[in-house]
């Protein structure tokens, strides 16, 4: 076949899945070159844009239902994005739905849940259940999409306290890969529910979910800002030795920031190491100043920031950035936290020229007992989750990677397996079974062939 030949099939294909599509869906359906097209396969991501044949911003759910039909019919892959922050590889052909317009929230206060669109972010749902005092299990960053962060277990802002947020769904409606449509609870189809509740986005695409909501006004939350001055482990020490008995209200996280002596960079930044300790104590606030005070003494402490704070504006906690970026991090859960290997990962980190992130999330508690009804979220007897985040203006680089790459087999010897959540980029079928048991992920595969044997639904944390 001729290259000539290889372009007229690649637009004709493109050209049917434009017309096609148009005339069965009320969203708008854009084709490649349009700005609505660039729009949607790129989001918060830069790395690895989905490049479609379609893109389907759907209106609804019905939408959602005839996209997947027509690209099930037409033997074509489909793929779904809302905000963009989890995508690893992107969808080359086929079908995106783009969900940014399901953004609808309602609160019911009286059963304390919230049905989530499937494109809402959790700074949506925290709006709308604070007028009735109650919060969601949101991520620390509320730009996030909902319903993606839970399908991959969600580890937030009062997690030691409630658990995973993929353990308090109540019903997910979802598309599978046919063109199906379905309301899946633990009642309908024990089985599916168990898998959606921590599998990831690889059995279909969701349009909604009903989720708990919990009555959390305030915390006492914010974060210390510490300078290294070359010498990590202690604050990463005494974080750690901090942690080992606090009340289940009490979720944390450090930072470890290496800013590289770059122009562009704020100057009382460049070439500077930092750590950010995070806190977010939903207890009673004014026992929140005492349990923090001995963190104050880690290391030379720059800037404080706790404080009472409304949900509304949990944000504020770990401070997370919202502008779109080229970034890579891979998320280890780890048994206990290794602090001389993991300074000297952050030491190693701070040497490279280019900017980095370390991220450790202080677990147990809640996260570590199984749900009232059973899901898929793997390795509950974590201690500590790690994230090294990489991160330049439009790549990634070998040697991004390689400084990953060691840090992972640095820590190899206290790593349970990856968290799905909290990698990000490329994750191939070898490292998402890690995230599992052996027999869960078994199970979860089984399924998949089952509901999906042509494999047309493209995920980031691919089943295989």
């Amino acid at each position: 076949m001729t290259d000539a030949t290889n372009t007229t099939n690649t637009t004709n294909t493109v050209g049917t899945a434009a017309r096609g599509l148009a005339a069965r869906v009320r969203g708008a359906v854009h084709a490649p070159g349009s700005p609505g097209h660039e729009r949607a396969g790129t989001g918060v991501q830069l790395l690895n844009p989905h490049r479609p044949a379609a893109v389907v911003e759907a209106a609804g759910a019905d939408d959602v239902r005839a996209a997947v039909a027509w690209a099930a019919g037409h033997g074509l892959p489909v793929a779904v994005q809302a905000t963009g922050h989890g995508r690893g590889t992107g969808l080359a052909d086929g079908v995106l739905v783009a969900t940014h317009r399901m953004d609808g929230v309602r609160v019911d206060p009286a059963r304390r849940t919230a049905r989530i669109g499937a494109g809402a972010t959790w700074r949506r749902v925290i709006g709308a259940a604070a007028p009735h005092g109650l919060a969601p299990l949101s991520g620390s960053a509320p730009s996030v999409g909902a319903v993606g962060y839970t399908l991959g277990g969600g580890v937030g802002l009062l997690a030691r306290r409630y658990g995973f947020a993929a353990d308090h769904v109540r019903s997910v409606d979802l598309v599978t890969a046919d063109g199906t449509a379905r309301t899946v609870t633990a009642d309908t189809d024990p089985e599916l529910f168990w898998a959606l509740r921590g599998g990831g986005g690889d059995l279909g695409i969701v349009t909604a979910m009903e989720v708990d909501l919990f009555p959390v006004e305030r915390l006492y939350g914010g974060g210390l800002l510490f300078d290294l001055g070359g010498d990590p482990a202690r604050v990463l020490g005494a974080w750690w030795d901090w942690t080992r008995d606090l009340p289940e209200e009490m979720t944390s996280g450090v930072s470890l920031i290496a800013y590289p002596d770059l122009p562009g960079l704020p100057p009382h930044l460049r070439g500077r190491h930092l750590a950010r300790v995070a806190v977010s104590w939903s207890g009673p606030v004014d026992a929140g100043p005492r349990l923090v005070e001995p963190l104050r003494s880690a290391g030379p402490l720059l800037e404080d920031t706790t404080e009472v704070l409304p949900y509304t504006r949990s944000e504020e906690v770990f401070a997370d950035p919202d502008e779109p970026a080229a970034f890579r991090g891979e998320g280890l859960l780890l048994d206990d936290l290794p602090v001389e290997d993991a300074a000297a990962a952050a030491v190693r980190a701070a040497e490279a020229p280019f900017m980095s992130v370390m991220s450790l999330r202080h677990l147990g508690g809640a996260l570590s007992r199984p749900p009232r009804v059973p899901g898929a979220v793997g390795h509950r007897g974590a201690t500590a989750a790690l994230t090294l985040l990489t991160l330049d203006g439009s790549r990634d680089t070998p040697a991004m990677a390689d400084l990953r790459a060691s840090t992972t087999r640095a820590l190899a010897d206290r790593t349970l397996g990856r968290s799905l959540t909290l990698s990000f980029g490329e994750m191939d079928p070898g490292l998402v079974r890690t995230a599992f048991s052996p027999a869960d992920h078994a199970r979860l595969v089984g399924l998949r062939g089952r509901l999906d044997p042509r494999g047309l639904v493209h995920s980031h944390r691919p089943l295989r």
